[in-house]
């Protein structure tokens, strides 16, 4: 430690870590001052949400789900249809909290708010094909809604098969969550390409160190474009549809239990169309085993607007764009 505060790299949740409370030579006043932390920060609880605003929630995420185009003015006169009159702030302040947003460009994404000290890369798979495993992997992160509360969810998808390669839950947006599901994925293999949006848990110098390390290239969404990460955002549709709706987790280790099921069955289970009725562990796996250039669809980059179809050279003259479960 130089003894200057920007150079200690730390999360807020790393920060309040290191305090030792029962330390005798350096006060708490003066351990916060070394750290850079606010005293106030340290001993801060929230306090919650309140049950109504909790019921809220759900029901925007589960209508958000329908209807990702619904913004503010939308959702909000959808539940005064659903007989909850509120007003157009509190749906907007819920909604911020929960990182939804209408599926158009807009300037910022809340669930991935930028740091403007960390250094943004730009996007690398604009018209590029996917044509085997271990070449794309992307990460994401999403609310996961509890009975009480809720939880956030990050995972890392290879894009050629949309393996579920690892995930991680947290009741923080902290950054690391996402640096140990990013560590977990390392031990499958190597990317040549890994991308993210712009928020600060990506854009972070522990997790961008990993990718620099493993000689990965790293690749982040432009602003307002919000499909060049559809991948990860289908996958969260997925999850929600077929997991987290059918329930209503009781604690955070309960949602834990139940979503590692579930991407268990993800992976090695569920048909996926898109992928030739195979799951996502076969075409992974079998293309990792072989090393072999084998896709059931050609995929690209979703900014590219035409599409290769399996078995037929032509390429289709008119864009194609799916949103389909798989």
């Amino acid at each position: 430690m130089t003894g200057l505060k920007k150079n200690l790299d730390l999360t807020l949740e790393q920060k309040r870590k290191a305090i030792e409370s029962g330390c005798r030579k350096i006060s708490i006043c003066r351990q916060c001052e070394l750290l850079g932390l606010n005293r106030s920060s340290l001993y801060y609880k929230s306090s919650g949400e309140t049950e109504y605003n909790e019921q809220l929630m759900k029901v925007i995420d589960e209508q958000y789900v329908k209807t990702p185009f619904y913004g503010i003015n939308k959702m909000t006169a959808w539940l005064h249809r659903q007989d909850h009159h509120v007003n157009h702030k509190r749906v907007r302040r819920l909604m911020r909290q929960m990182g939804l947003e209408a599926v158009y460009p807009r300037r910022e994404r809340y669930l991935s708010i930028p740091d403007r000290q960390h250094r943004i890369y730009p996007y690398l798979l604009k018209d590029v094909q996917i044509k085997q495993a271990d070449q794309v992997w992307s990460a994401d992160i999403t609310y996961i809604r509890m009975h009480r509360g809720w939880v956030y969810l990050t995972a890392v998808m290879d894009w050629f098969s949309r393996y579920a390669l690892s995930w991680e839950v947290s009741v923080t947006l902290e950054s690391d969550f996402c640096v140990e599901a990013l560590k977990q994925a390392l031990s499958f293999g190597r990317p040549q390409i890994f991308n993210t949006d712009q928020g600060s848990q990506f854009t972070s110098t522990e997790f961008t160190k990993i990718l620099q390390d493993a000689s990965v290239q790293i690749s982040m969404d432009g602003k307002g474009r919000a499909f060049d990460n559809i991948f990860s955002e289908r996958l969260w549709r997925t999850v929600k549809y077929e997991e987290v709706y059918l329930r209503d987790y009781q604690s955070v280790n309960e949602a834990g239990y139940y979503l590692g099921r579930y991407f268990e069955f993800y992976n090695n289970e569920r048909l996926h169309e898109a992928l030739g009725y195979r799951s996502p562990a076969e075409v992974y796996g079998t293309a990792c085993a072989t090393d072999a250039v084998v896709t059931p669809v050609a995929l690209r980059a979703p900014s590219v607007t035409t599409a290769l179809i399996h078995g037929d050279n032509s390429t289709l003259e008119t864009p194609v764009f799916c949103l389909d479960n798989g």
